[in-house]
């Protein structure tokens, strides 16, 4: 049964409309060279969260690293980790290569056809699983993300808020009824490429935009108020201290974070959470000496570092240190030569910290 804020629109010339502005108008990005399902694959966990201009590069190097579902699959995760350094949300890049290690053993390296299949792979949501099936193969599923309900709630004025998550339900059932069945990767692709470049959240460019006639929101003048969507709550502050720890040799001591939770796997400089600014160096010092299990003597402040998480914001004071000794062993840390950091995967914040002190080191 078709939805019912269809029952008067033109879908056949919506679809061609649509297609044809994307044929002409489409970006030439790495990812669309062929429609390898790997390679889409890669794209679009890439792309969840982050800006097209920001993933190119990495998508280059990541496919010269990995190539072939084989070579991600059975990676070293430092590796993979390093790959991904900067991009953020580790977690994507570890639940694809658990997927794709799933495809070379159960499928004989095949990415799946059907949305069953593909979707009972680790970190294959809705949205992941249509864009792979419509792009690479052709299948009529809907892709829906920001840009696609953004589109779709001026379009066919549905203001419904597309901060919740049964709104994307909404937009499937939709797109099952608008999705063009003889080229649907055109389609989905057309949809996401005009609402990153024409019906974008702010301004939108109605007098260049391909389906204007079609649009109600334009018709009627409220392109601007849609779509709805509710304000997530502020993010919470975290105050921290972190230390650039050397021993009498030069060398810097790092941690291995936890395999679990925010930033799992990847590598830091030793780090305590502070209740104020006003934690003193005494204070700090005992409860770092504590975490590392050797006494640690903190000299200067040298750098304050700022990092905003979806969720959480970490303010950062650093400072250098010293240990006595490293005649010692404890898993998850290690004492490397400075000219060494660089082959570590670390979070972005602590990439500052690399960038500001080792850069005037050296």
């Amino acid at each position: 049964m078709q939805h019912e804020k269809l029952n008067e629109f033109n879908i056949s010339q919506f679809q061609q409309d649509l297609i044809n502005w994307f044929k002409e108008n489409q970006r030439t990005l790495p990812w669309r060279e062929n429609k390898d399902p790997y390679r889409v694959w890669v794209s679009e966990i890439m792309l969840q969260q982050t800006r097209v201009d920001t993933v190119i590069p990495y998508y280059l190097n990541f496919m010269r690293e990995f190539p072939t579902l084989e070579d991600l699959a059975y990676a070293e995760e430092d590796r993979i980790l390093k790959a991904w350094e900067g991009l953020g949300y580790y977690s994507r890049v570890r639940n694809l290569q658990t997927a794709v290690r799933e495809v070379v053993e159960e499928y004989s390296a095949a990415v799946p056809d059907t949305l069953k299949e593909i979707s009972a792979l680790k970190g294959v949501g809705p949205y992941t699983a249509g864009a792979i099936l419509s792009i690479a193969y052709a299948k009529p599923e809907p892709a829906v993300d920001g840009n696609v309900m953004r589109v779709l709630s001026r379009v066919l004025e549905i203001d419904e808020d597309i901060a919740k998550a049964k709104t994307r339900k909404t937009f499937e059932a939709i797109i099952y009824d608008l999705i063009s069945k003889e080229d649907p990767s055109s389609f989905n692709q057309g949809l996401m490429e005009l609402g990153a470049l024409i019906c974008t959240p702010t301004s939108p460019g109605c007098l260049l935009c391909p389906v204007r006639e079609h649009c109600i929101a334009y018709n009627k003048g409220i392109q601007d108020t849609l779509p709805v969507k509710s304000k997530k709550k502020k993010a919470k502050r975290k105050l921290m201290a972190a230390f650039i720890i050397k021993d009498e040799d030069g060398k810097v001591l790092i941690e291995k974070r936890p395999d679990k939770g925010l930033l799992a796997g990847l590598w830091q400089f030793p780090n305590v959470e502070v209740d104020s600014h006003s934690f003193n160096k005494e204070e700090m010092a005992e409860a770092l000496s504590l975490a590392i299990g050797k006494p640690i003597s903190i000299r200067d402040r040298i750098q304050k570092v700022e990092h905003v998480f979806s969720h959480i914001v970490w303010d950062i004071d650093v400072y250098t240190a010293v240990i006595a000794t490293k005649e010692w062993e404890k898993e998850g840390l290690r004492f490397v030569d400075q000219f060494q950091i660089e082959d570590f995967a670390f979070p972005v914040s602590h990439q500052k910290i690399i960038k500001h002190y080792f850069s005037e080191s050296f």
